[in-house]
């Protein structure tokens, strides 16, 4: 048998298997050259395909977006049933939660990052990918504009239209400057790679402007003076990382600088990470006054030119500048310019934030979902289907409501409106029925309209957003993923809750956030932790969790490994500090 028949055979032989490993076949011949052989088999989509034209019988699926939502979307769905079409102007997933640590060297970008067509090509069936930017959802005629960024304008079409039956929108959210004069022109910001990237050059910038000659004490000083803005977790674990880089490394290569360096976090708050429990706000404040952090709260920031930062205190109403070599911007996010667009469309431009129902479907536009940082649940009041949920359990249609009728519905309500089981918790009540007990806690056997609306009328002031976290759009993405997969099951045979103002169910059950804990690394190999169950953890103990849990959520085997050896390394050669 020659050499090119064996090859010949061996790819018809693995031709059936999608999931194979690329076959390498090494060969040497007589004359010590070497002839390599590849053949693998991948899921994505090769280019020069028409964008829009799919395979007869299925819907065209655009996912906006790869961040934590809509990778997570990905990553579940079955896109044997649709044809998937995902744009992105990025072609990775980060793991965001450890950007602070890529600021100062302890992990390497590289080992945070998932190529998306690494993700895609796992997935059964056939998913495209476009590195793009969505600049604009036209909602009337079921489209999305596209623009390529390359430099190279030689391509071909900068534009490119996506049709959609639906539309999956995961495109994050923007930083929010609050219109802050000179924020974008001098603050760095904490949401992207490049950011964490700037920020790490930036911080070996000051060192080294510092360490030039003919220098005064004052100007090294002002070089070596780095703010952050926002005392959320982000701002707190750049603090603390930052301040370990120094510690532990800095001083070793500029000795001179330890007594001239000055961090700052300005909190507008009156404490830092202030969405924590009380006592992590305590021990992280605590701690940071005994690293030499210097934490200014009741402080909003008016401007920020070149070379100051000007704060006024919200106790006195004194407005002061001070000198800084950095300044990063953490202070929470706003909407991204193409979905403000969108919302304008469909009537939500008096809005702050893209608004969705339960289901994740954007409100007023059938067939587009919203996850992630980009859209926020509306939940629905109960107060607006009182009347109807009481005809509903008034089976009889006696007028007034027993206490078994209400018991028929109570699960349905239940999974509906969630803020029921908030205010029950609230109220310390151990059953849903406690709410029909009278003024003086008695028990009522049957009530009327009036009465079964008293009962219920406090339950809507227990409504939640949820916050902009990665955990919550994970979750969200991979709900919808099982929405998509299951659509065809469920609209034959509905698994939803009862619909109270209509006959049937609802397709599929609402979404609901499971909030599995949250860490705040403060630097020094110590972690707090809020954890479900009122149960608070702080110290040493607590980062080696921290440690085991993000190692455990990254993407893939290999960033897994990488962020692990990237810890191993630093705790053996420390953290790199070249200015690359």
């Amino acid at each position: 048998m020659t050499f090119s028949s064996f090859i010949t055979r061996a790819s018809k032989a693995l031709h059936g298997y999608p999931l194979a490993p690329k076959l390498l076949i090494l060969c040497t011949i007589s004359s010590g050259s070497l002839v390599a052989y590849s053949e693998s088999q991948s899921d994505v989509a090769s280019p020069g395909v028409n964008a829009n034209q799919i395979e007869p019988g299925k819907k065209r699926v655009v996912v906006l977006g790869t961040g934590w939502a809509g990778t997570s979307f990905l990553k579940d769905l079955d896109a044997s049933l649709y044809d998937v079409q995902v744009v992105s102007p990025r072609n990775y997933f980060a793991f965001t939660p450890l950007l602070p640590s890529v600021t100062c060297g302890t992990v390497e970008a590289r080992s945070i990052v998932e190529p998306v067509r690494n993700i895609i090509k796992k997935r059964k069936g056939e998913v495209r990918f476009y590195e793009a930017e969505c600049v604009k959802i036209d909602a009337s005629n079921k489209k999305v504009i596209c623009r390529t960024n390359f430099d190279d304008k030689a391509i071909g079409n900068e534009e490119i239209s996506l049709e959609y039956d639906y539309l999956v929108i995961a495109l994050g959210a923007q930083v929010n400057t609050f219109n802050t004069p000179g924020v974008k022109e001098n603050c760095h910001f904490l949401k992207e790679i490049d950011d964490a990237l700037k920020i790490r050059r930036s911080v070996i910038d000051c060192f080294e402007k510092a360490s030039l000659p003919d220098l005064t004490d004052e100007e090294r000083r002002a070089n070596l003076h780095f703010v952050i803005v926002g005392g959320g977790p982000t701002g707190v674990e750049f603090a603390a990382e930052l301040h370990d880089f120094v510690e532990e490394d800095i001083v070793k290569l500029y000795p001179g600088v330890k007594d001239l360096l000055k961090i700052t976090v300005i909190q507008s708050g009156d404490h830092i990470l202030n969405m924590f429990d009380e006592r992590i706000s305590s021990f992280a404040e605590l701690k940071f006054a005994r690293d030499g952090i210097d934490v200014q709260t009741g402080c909003r920031v008016t401007s920020v030119s070149e070379k100051e930062i000007t704060m006024k205190s919200k106790a006195s109403g004194q407005v002061y500048s001070i000198p800084h070599g950095l300044v990063v911007w953490s202070t929470g996010v706003g909407t991204r310019p193409v979905v403000k667009d969108f919302m304008e469309q469909i009537g939500q431009a008096n809005r702050r934030i893209l608004a969705t129902d339960e289901w994740l479907q954007v409100k007023g536009c059938k067939g587009v979902y919203a996850i992630g940082d980009c859209a926020s649940i509306d939940q629905r009041k109960i107060m607006e289907d009182i009347s109807a949920i009481f005809e509903a359990a008034d089976k009889d249609k006696s007028g007034l409501l027993t206490v078994s009728e209400f018991r028929d519905v109570i699960d349905d309500i239940l999974i509906r409106y969630p803020q029921v089981d908030h205010y029950l918790r609230s109220k310390n009540l151990a059953d849903v029925t406690d709410l029909l007990k009278d003024s003086e806690g008695k028990e009522r056997k049957e009530v009327d309209i009036e009465g079964f609306q008293s009962a219920l009328s406090q339950v809507d002031s227990q409504r939640k957003n949820l916050p902009a976290t990665a955990q919550v759009a994970a979750q969200q993405g991979s709900y919808l993923s099982r929405c998509f997969n299951r659509r065809e099951h469920c609209e034959a045979n509905p698994e939803g809750p009862r619909r109270f103002r209509s006959s049937g169910h609802h397709l599929f059950f609402p979404f609901q956030y499971k909030h599995f804990g949250q860490f705040a690394p403060l630097g020094g190999e110590q972690t707090a932790a809020e954890l479900p169950g009122d149960w608070v953890s702080m110290g040493h103990s607590t980062q080696w969790l921290w440690y085991s849990i993000y190692a455990s959520k990254q993407v893939s085997w290999r960033t897994r490994v990488l962020v692990v050896s990237d810890w191993t390394r630093k705790f053996i050669f420390g953290r790199d500090s070249s200015g690359i």
